[in-house]
């Protein structure tokens, strides 16, 4: 056999979400156009937006009945048990129809509805809230990546446990934009004690990044917070 022809083993990576958070639906969707072109092996893991920036004194979400958030990974995570891919469609559905169409997937109800338009029973949702070691996998995978510094998402770990928050952009590119990006984050993953590139905000950014989460913000039930990055 060539050398051309030789298989190619897939590059294992964790992508850590929040079904919440407008950048790191951005980001899935990017990866999912990476994953078209370069073989990669997607661990999808949790993170909680609610846990990192309650405030003292208020309940944690697995605390509550139904929290936002959290109950949107406890149904991934029970997904997550049997089907990595099952929980990755009911990530993009359900953060496609928060991001994209202005629903309200954190509601019980759309949650099941969106769970039927992926062929995905939707007693998973009542199955995962009745279940409280769906609790433990969400809060399991979140205070992991918080123990090796992680503030928020997305955040992407490649092997070796480097770790990239990030990147942060919006729209998701595509073609061949999507690819040079991939390459360009791979390289800033191998550079020890590499911090931060970033890209300051114009006006017209802003008015840009705006438009683009306006589904969100019409759909959206909370009020968003951001804790300062480490």
């Amino acid at each position: 056999m060539s050398a051309a022809a030789q298989p190619v083993d897939a590059m294992k990576i964790a992508f850590h979400f929040d079904v919440m958070c407008p950048w790191a639906y951005q980001t899935a969707k990017w990866i999912r156009t990476v994953r078209e072109t370069v073989p990669l092996e997607i661990d999808w893991r949790f993170f909680s937006l609610e846990e990192i920036n309650r405030e003292e004194g208020k309940k944690h979400p697995w605390e509550r009945e139904w929290s936002y958030g959290w109950s949107m990974l406890r149904v991934a995570a029970m997904l997550r048990r049997t089907s990595m891919d099952d929980c990755d469609r009911f990530y993009e559905a359900a953060g496609r129809a928060l991001h994209e169409d202005g629903r309200k997937p954190h509601r019980p109800e759309v949650a099941e509805a969106i769970c039927e338009e992926i062929g995905v029973d939707p007693s998973v949702v009542s199955a995962a809230i009745a279940d409280p070691t769906t609790h433990d996998d969400v809060k399991r995978d979140h205070d992991a990546i918080v123990s090796s510094g992680g503030f928020g998402v997305p955040t992407i770990i490649f092997p070796g446990e480097n770790q990239v928050y990030g990147p942060v952009v919006v729209p998701a590119p595509v073609g061949q934009e999507a690819i040079d990006l991939w390459d360009l984050t791979v390289a800033y993953s191998k550079v020890g004690h590499l911090y931060e590139l970033k890209t300051p905000k114009t006006d017209e950014d802003m008015t840009h990044i705006a438009n683009v989460f306006q589904p969100y913000f019409e759909a959206r039930e909370w009020e968003s917070r951001e804790r300062p990055a480490r």
